[in-house]
């Protein structure tokens, strides 16, 4: 069944973060996105330009009315727009009908722009919130208006720290629980981009719709992060200012559990010759090696294909071709294979690439690769 995600937050006009933002994602990600718009808002990548709340009952009729007839799975709350809402919304949520639904909140005070969007009162009515959330996924600066670690995890909720608004090179994010402090976190190199507008948004959207497909709530964590990083790095460079990301153009990247065919490694005799073959062809080269007879092309739905040229064959080829198989739960797939008799020549290790690779043959003799590479895909280091 469709994983079914109630959005209450407030609209972005121009597309970057809020409802939006939530849309993408969750749709992205294979939910049924629904709303429940709290403000409408006139912003573009400078700023909000004007904010307008929508009046309480309203608020209430929206989730009323998806909840009746659709049901939900999950809730992502984002902007609230008002102390008013933000109280009955959290009395709503606690009726029979959404009680057992997964809360994430994302407690939206500023705007990536510096626009202020929550004021004293509506912060203090947080608390409502926080105490029906599973998990909280405030920024630095949010969190310290919300009084820290400890009176965030006072609520009984679990708190995400995300790191993106610390200096440094690499970004940490922790996953926090009351009583057992960090039982997770996760670091990666920052992207340098100024087009992260709606990063909070699509986090918690994406966190919130693994909820609601059954995974648990570190996994879902880790799959969101990393359809985020490849939003980042897929923005498409809108507006003056803080842009939108990409989330529409994070395809075939593995973020799902089953298996994903987006990789074929073939073989090749002379490496300019077939790089300018599939150039030709219209792929868009991402990686070129030369050195090591390896070269990588995208094609436009985000799939990629590699050509090998490999020396230590003897005969200038690669031996045969290589299919890749990607899962964003690669060692579970590989265990549950292997308890059903699936026999492998490598267990899943990490190479040298990024990439967390099991590897096997099937009972024709052609070889496969089962995967694991989240951004280092289409966006290795080295990337062109």
């Amino acid at each position: 069944m469709t994983a079914r995600v109630l959005i209450i937050a407030g609209s972005d006009s121009g597309g970057g973060a809020g409802i939006q933002a939530d849309i993408k994602a969750v749709t992205m990600l294979g939910g049924h996105a629904m709303t429940a718009i709290t403000a409408i808002t006139a912003q573009n990548t400078l700023g909000v330009q004007a904010m307008h709340p929508v009046p309480t009952d309203m608020v209430l009729a929206q989730i009323d009315s998806v909840a009746a007839d659709i049901g939900v799975d999950a809730v992502k709350i984002g902007m609230i727009g008002s102390a008013e809402t933000a109280a009955a919304v959290a009395e709503r949520l606690s009726q029979p009908d959404l009680a057992q639904a997964a809360l994430v909140f994302d407690p939206v005070m500023v705007a990536t722009s510096g626009s202020v969007l929550a004021d004293d009162g509506t912060i203090a009515a947080f608390k409502a919130l926080l105490d029906r959330a599973v998990v909280a996924t405030p920024n630095l600066p949010e969190l310290d208006a919300l009084g820290g670690e400890e009176a965030v995890l006072a609520h009984g909720c679990s708190l995400l720290v995300k790191g993106g608004h610390a200096e440094g090179a690499t970004v940490t994010d922790r996953l926090l629980e009351t009583g057992e402090g960090e039982v997770a976190r996760w670091e990666a190199p920052r992207i340098d981009t100024p087009h992260s507008h709606g990063t909070g948004c699509t986090l918690a959207s994406a966190i919130a719709t693994g909820l609601a497909q059954g995974m648990p709530l570190e996994p879902a964590i880790a799959r969101a992060r990393d359809f985020v990083r490849l939003s980042l790095l897929d923005a498409p460079g809108l507006g003056q200012g803080h842009g939108p990301m990409g989330q529409q153009f994070v395809r075939n990247d593995g973020l799902f559990t089953g298996p994903a065919l987006n990789q074929i490694t073939l073989p090749a005799n002379d490496y300019s010759v077939s790089v300018a073959f599939y150039k030709q062809m219209g792929l868009k080269q991402i990686v070129d090696s030369p050195d090591n007879g390896y070269a990588r092309f995208e094609a436009a739905n985000g799939v990629t294909l590699s050509i090998h040229v490999d020396e230590s064959a003897g005969d200038g080829s690669a031996g045969g071709a290589t299919a890749y198989l990607e899962s964003g739960a690669l060692d579970a797939w590989v265990a549950y294979l292997a308890r059903r008799g699936v026999r492998f020549d490598q267990m899943p290790k990490d190479e040298d690439w990024g990439w967390r690779e099991a590897r096997l043959t099937d009972p024709a003799g052609n070889r496969l690769c089962l995967y694991q590479a989240a951004e280092y895909r289409r966006y290795p280091p080295w990337r062109i």
